[in-house]
């Protein structure tokens, strides 16, 4: 191939979007993109693959990566992937009709007069978890940032545990966080133990004490950590602020909403409402993991903290939109009005396992070579990590990796698994009005 052989990229572009639902400008950009690569390559002596084929790999993994709905037949119930928790039906229609319309975000309605976003998420989060008051920024990472610039102050020192400074998804390491807000880490205890005395030696010189959740990871064998009650004493003591980050956001240790016989993956997490309880003055948590809410950072906590935190300039940076502040107002309404359950992540986390096993049953029916089986599904997102919760799945004949893509591009996707050497649809994370759906997917699948 030499330079002149090189093909337009209108000629290009005009074929390739006549087959893609990319938008035509985009497919300009990606074959402009791949000629110019191929143009440098014939320059530097080398033989460039070809640019059509390129262009139209790269336009179609494009395609691919566009937003559409997917089922979740995975078993992780908080898939990150995914998109963690899935909203309630009504939730989710009600904050579309805010996103495509206009809202009262910022206008009091009985005066005409401008109002805050925070006015009703505000004391419902207070509410719902026991504190004084709250405040809802868009994830916790940006809750934690926002709370140490407030709390720790510029220039401020700050004690962790050497074993809470985590990494989780995406690179994001706690140190790094820390110095982007502005505050000094200073660290107590070792990896694997970490006592209430260790945060005293320090706890004259610090202007805050940080206790986080490791939320993705879980330190067995030879480990001790100071527990939230302590480190609450000992804040209360020394007068010194106490930010407690519980991370999964399971709003009440008890969870009375759950059956006791499916509490048991649920009894080391920290709840939201107890950790206010023990005094700390901020408490920090998920809004789409255990809550199962949209994505959200919550702080809960006294009042002189909350407005502390809500003065500081991060604040509006990391503010909510109205549409989020509907789905995140409606979640904790289920709480605030006794009907959790109604939440698709605890209906699912809940369901028994005699009426999963029906569900298989029926989605199976048509396809006597299709198993049913005993699986364990996990909570995800980080959230109870190493626990499980029983569950049932449905193992599909045929070359796993085969079977996985034809579900996976079926005319409703559905994303399962490829586990020794089986594609498994695990019914734990799908929903009951998802049942017809995977059985279509089937269809393409196996046939």
């Amino acid at each position: 191939m030499k330079l002149r052989d090189l093909p337009a990229v209108d000629e290009v572009a005009k074929e390739l979007s006549a087959a893609s639902d990319v938008p035509d400008a985009v497919v300009v950009v990606i074959v402009r993109s791949v000629i110019d690569e191929a143009r440098a390559t014939l320059l530097a002596g080398e033989t460039p693959a070809d640019p059509f084929l390129t262009a139209s790999d790269r336009v179609a993994t494009v395609g691919r990566a566009r937003p559409k709905k997917v089922i979740n037949g995975t078993g992780v119930l908080l898939h990150t992937n995914l998109g963690r928790a899935a909203w309630d039906e009504s939730i989710a229609a009600e904050a579309g009709a805010i996103a495509s319309g206009y809202s009262n975000v910022e206008v009091d309605v009985s005066t005409g007069r401008r109002a805050s976003r925070h006015d009703y998420l505000d004391p419902l989060i207070a509410a719902t978890t026991g504190a004084e008051a709250g405040l809802a920024v868009n994830n916790n990472a940006g809750a934690l940032l926002l709370a140490l610039a407030a709390i720790g102050g510029q220039g401020g020192r700050v004690a962790v545990s050497r074993g809470e400074l985590i990494e989780i998804g995406g690179a994001f390491r706690l140190p790094e966080l820390m110095r982007a807000s502005g505050v000094e880490l200073v660290e107590v205890g070792t990896t694997n133990r970490t006592r209430q005395g260790d945060y005293a030696t320090v706890v004259d010189s610090v202007d805050a004490i940080l206790k986080v959740h490791p939320s993705n990871y879980r330190i067995d064998g030879f480990q001790e950590e100071a527990t939230w009650a302590e480190l609450a004493q000992l804040a209360d003591d020394s007068g010194t602020p106490f930010i407690a980050d519980v991370g999964s956001g399971l709003l009440d240790a008890d969870a009375p909403w759950v059956p006791t016989d499916l509490r048991r993956w649920l009894s080391d997490e920290p709840g939201v409402r107890q950790t206010v309880g023990l005094g700390a003055d901020v408490v920090l948590f998920s809004g789409d993991k255990l809550l199962g809410g949209p994505q959200a950072g919550i702080l809960s906590g006294s009042r002189a903290s909350i407005d502390r935190i809500r003065s500081h300039p991060i604040a509006r940076a990391v503010r909510l939109d109205g549409s989020t502040i509907a789905a995140l107002a409606g979640t904790l309404e289920r709480y605030a009005d006794n009907t959790v359950r109604t939440i698709p992540f605890w209906s699912m986390a809940t369901a028994s396992l005699e009426e999963l096993q029906q569900r298989a049953e029926r989605i199976a029916a048509p396809w006597p070579d299709i198993e049913i089986v005993a699986s364990e599904a996990v909570p995800g997102a980080g959230s109870v990590p190493g626990a499980t919760i029983p569950s049932v799945a449905i193992h599909l004949p045929g070359d796993p990796d085969d079977v996985w893509l034809k579900l996976a591009n079926a005319k409703t996707s559905v994303i399962g698994t490829r586990k020794d050497g089986v594609a498994s649809i695990d019914l734990r994370s799908v929903r009951p009005s998802e049942d017809a759906l995977v059985g279509e997917a089937i269809v393409e699948a196996v046939g």
